[in-house]
């Protein structure tokens, strides 16, 4: 093999362009060519087919940055159709055109369903990425247990895919966190300690003023960035796999107030009311990638408890003078996939990436480059057939949190909640990351230079495919 091509695609993070990088280091020890193809997938549908050659004289070109979050080649939700014979056979025709023998995407579940499109044309496999953690299983034989039910049925509580409603059945597997395949992504412990150190500044002004905070995270329907920023020490958790009891809540809530004269809660955004609905509004639309776009669950929250707590219970204490002024929301947003990655994810998205194009010289192709944990063993690299993620119809769904992470009558992580997080974030901030902190965030240069965007430089650097 001697030119292989990279791209990410789907939802930013903060370290894909450490994966990039270690795809790259990786690939110009091993004297390969790697073509990075601009805006993702959508570059591949461009006839001209934009692309940068990201190690010249098998050296990473200077912009490659693994400490910068984001990703220099860029990346879009566009994705490759694999019923769309024309538009696959013109992108093989290209890649073979530039003399590509091989492709590494960089993605998370959306990405993996994408790229069978491919995986007939070259050899084609994924390195993860998701600040949601949600690519992966949390045991071999979870994608078994999906049930596809007739075009158009009505079946309460189904995930829509395609026209079919999914539902999973009860499972009968035994946990154990050993078993897990691909036990934490690229990018989920960066926004973990944006989430976490969010949830710290909140608190202090809730406490401050006697509110009510409501922290709303990312994650879409799975519970591991809710159950991360436990870290920041909220006093009530909500995740999406658990149906929220109002009751519950309003009654701990107030247990909390009394004492502390505030509270701080974080939910997730696809959490789901006692009839496993969602919370939030739905909008009659979806992403690109097919899934529903969540909106307001924080909002939703916030409403109910405003209805059931009721004006005189502030105002009774003299704390605030109604439920809305007591009650407030915050979305940590976007701020969860941007910046810096901490050495955790800066690490082993390196690590991964740079596995990723030893499976593709090795021939193990259609599978994902994964990062296996046991107690034994600790942290290790490992690799996992696309098909072992698919249901029996061939469709790859997102991960959610093992309902056994979290313990519903406490409203916080469970002790195999725990468990699970401390191998993550023992060591996961490095030296480096906090001398950066003190040393360049008030440069005095900042306030006089311009930022220098990567974008500009990079695109000095864009081929195109001659026609």
């Amino acid at each position: 093999m001697k030119r292989i091509g990279i791209l990410t695609a789907g939802g930013d993070t903060p370290a894909l362009n450490a994966t990039i990088h270690g795809a790259v280091t990786r690939a110009s020890q091993r004297k390969i060519e790697v073509l990075g193809f601009i805006k993702g997938f959508s570059s591949l549908f461009n006839p001209r087919v934009p692309h940068v050659l990201l190690n010249p004289l098998y050296s990473p070109i200077p912009e490659l940055d693994p400490t910068l979050g984001g990703t220099l080649i860029g990346a879009s939700r566009d994705y490759v159709d694999a019923s769309d014979k024309v538009s696959v056979d013109l992108i093989a025709d290209r890649l073979k055109k530039l003399g590509v023998e091989g492709l590494i995407c960089v993605g998370g579940d959306g990405t993996l369903n994408g790229m069978q499109a491919l995986c007939d044309c070259l050899p084609t496999v994924l390195a993860p990425k998701t600040i949601d953690n949600d690519l992966g299983l949390n045991y071999r034989s979870e994608a078994d247990e999906w049930i596809r039910h007739p075009e158009g049925s009505n079946v309460p509580n189904a995930h829509e895919k395609d026209g079919f409603p999914y539902t999973r059945a009860e499972s009968r597997a035994r946990f154990d966190l050993d078993q897990m395949v691909n036990y934490v992504t690229p990018g989920y412990a960066t926004a973990v300690f944006v989430s976490a150190s969010g949830v710290q500044r909140v608190r202090t002004t809730a406490e401050s003023h006697r509110r009510i905070a409501i922290v709303e995270v990312m994650g879409r329907h799975s519970g591991y960035l809710a159950l991360g920023a436990a870290y920041g020490q909220p006093d009530i958790l909500l995740v999406p796999e658990h149906r929220l009891n109002v009751d519950m809540l309003v009654e701990r809530i107030k247990e909390i107030y009394d004492l502390q004269k505030h509270c701080v809660i974080v939910c997730g955004e696809g959490i789901v009311d006692a009839k496993g609905e969602e919370l939030g509004a739905e909008l009659n639309s979806t992403d690109p990638s097919g899934n529903k776009i969540l909106s307001g669950a924080s909002e939703s929250l916030r409403s109910v408890l405003i209805q059931r707590l009721g004006d005189t219970y502030f105002t009774s204490k003299r704390r605030n003078e109604s439920a809305k002024a007591a009650i407030f929301t915050r979305k940590l947003g976007h701020t969860q996939r941007g910046g810096r990655p901490i050495l955790f994810d800066r690490f082993y998205a390196g690590q991964l990436g740079g596995h990723a194009v030893d499976m593709l010289i090795e021939g193990t192709v259609n599978a994902v480059s994964v990062l296996q944990y046991t107690r034994e063993k600790g942290f290790y690299l490992g690799h996992a057939y696309a098909n072992d993620f698919r249901d029996r119809w061939g469709l790859i769904h997102a991960r959610t949190m093992h309902p056994s992470f979290y313990d519903p009558v406490a409203m916080k992580p469970s002790q195999v909640g725990i468990d699970y997080l401390v191998p993550i974030f023992t060591r996961a901030v490095g030296a480096d990351d906090v001398e950066v902190m003190r040393a360049e965030l008030f440069d005095p240069s900042h306030l006089k230079m311009p930022y220098q965007s990567v974008n500009t430089d990079v695109n000095k650097r864009i081929r195109y495919l001659e026609l």
